[in-house]
């Protein structure tokens, strides 16, 4: 790549939702360009999601010019710039050109402006402020280019500045670095974080949980959590020793079972080994509530083997369900001295593919009829035919479930 460079087969440029938009804001003395990761990614000729456009345009005309074209416009940050258009139930952000007036983290008092390398220049790292034009022409204002040629992630200026605008950034820098760099780090960037890494501290627990998770599912992620834990910088975000074994070994069964990459199961791989490191990680990332209780899900983890056999396998499924059962199996295996190749360990894991959990059959009208009383003994009936009919490996015919129904009940009665 070179200065210059084009986004000669962008479709996605050249037509649809994008392509109309920018029709619409691109003319009549006012320029737009798609801006940030869409024209990174392009040049990597990877997936493109998200598109951002920015523009010399003021909010209010942008607002105004999409109304005329009969679109929606909605002014999600209008005080910042930004508003989004929805085209073709597409939404897409549009903010105007800024520069700083006064900087002072991520509260930084703004103007807005029509130069495009000022623009440029206010974002965080070279490989993200590159944009293009409705014809596909690239501009680079701050060797973006270059950098991303070389898979090199370095900050815009002065790394410590970049980052006392916003601690956020130490962690993005090492979460692009896994998804976009080569060979080591910036050098330059790398020792700002450490230095500056205290701030890590000061950010909201969601927003290192955002941009924590999208780093475990990058293509380096086992080598860039590595330089993050010789750094210090890991344990300060995880509250305790990360085991990048077994998240490395995650990486490989997922990839041996041809599943995508799962953040959270590898955040289990990386920090839980008792059900307190589980309840740590939750309160330090603010996981929503599913994502604790995989964690959670995970305890007793060391049970698992294929060596307990088929019986045992059906149990566990049934009591955690398919998505747990798969991650507490996972998670046993990235723990294992067997490889990623063993077929034991994949047989187990493919489990919830050859063999779906039955519901149980059993209602308390089965109970009720052979004289235990609705209440307390009546539950404790259900949950011991429960237990039973487990144990039985999960029998159908009705022969069996009556004989279970019998001994649960007599067991009741006996107890008195």
């Amino acid at each position: 790549m070179r200065q210059g460079a084009r986004l000669g087969d962008a479709a996605w440029l050249r037509d649809g939702a994008v392509a109309r938009l920018m029709a619409l804001l691109d003319c009549d003395g006012e320029e737009a360009r798609v801006v940030g990761g869409a024209v990174r990614n392009a040049l990597l000729r990877l997936p493109v999601g998200e598109i951002d456009v920015a523009t010399t345009a003021l909010p209010e005309e942008v607002m105004r010019r999409v109304a005329a074209a009969g679109g929606k416009a909605i002014p999600t940050g209008i005080a910042h710039g930004t508003v989004t258009v929805v085209v073709d139930h597409q939404p897409i952000e549009v903010t105007t050109l800024r520069r700083d007036v006064e900087t002072f983290g991520r509260r930084a008092k703004v103007a807005f402006g029509r130069d495009w390398k000022t623009d440029a220049e206010r974002r965080d790292f070279t490989i993200n402020a590159l944009s293009a034009a409705a014809d596909g022409t690239v501009h680079d204002y701050v060797g973006g280019l270059a950098d991303l040629a070389a898979r090199r992630v370095r900050f815009i200026g002065e790394p410590q500045r970049r980052i006392e605008e916003d601690y956020l950034r130490i962690l993005r820098f090492f979460r692009f670095h896994a998804h976009f760099g080569a060979g080591a780090p910036d050098a330059a960037g790398l020792l700002a974080c450490i230095r500056a890494r205290a701030g890590i501290e000061t950010l909201s627990r969601e927003r290192v949980r955002m941009e924590m998770l999208k780093l475990f599912i990058a293509p380096r992620a086992t080598a860039t959590l590595a330089i993050m834990t010789e750094s210090g910088l890991l344990s300060m975000v995880l509250g305790g020793v990360p085991f990048l074994a077994g998240f490395e070994n995650m990486a490989k069964g997922e990839a041996a079972l041809g599943l995508v990459p799962d953040p959270v199961r590898r955040l289990g791989a990386l920090g839980v080994m008792v059900r307190e490191d589980a309840e740590r990680l939750a309160q330090r990332l603010r996981l929503a509530n599913a994502e604790a209780g995989r964690l959670l899900a995970l305890e007793s983890w060391w049970r698992v083997a294929p060596a307990a056999g088929e019986r045992a396998a059906h149990a566990l499924l049934y009591r955690l369900g398919p998505q747990s059962f798969a991650d507490r199996v996972l998670l046993a295996w990235a723990r294992a001295a067997a490889g990623a190749a063993d077929a034991a360990w994949r047989d187990l894991a493919h489990l919830p593919q050859r063999w779906t959990a039955p519901a149980f059959p059993l209602k308390a009208g089965d109970f009720t009829r052979r004289g235990v009383a609705a209440g307390p003994r009546l539950g404790a009936a259900l949950r011991a035919a429960e237990e039973a009919w487990i144990a039985a490996d999960f029998p159908e015919d009705r022969a069996a479930l009556e004989a279970i129904a019998d001994r649960a009940a007599q067991a009741i009665a006996a107890s008195g």
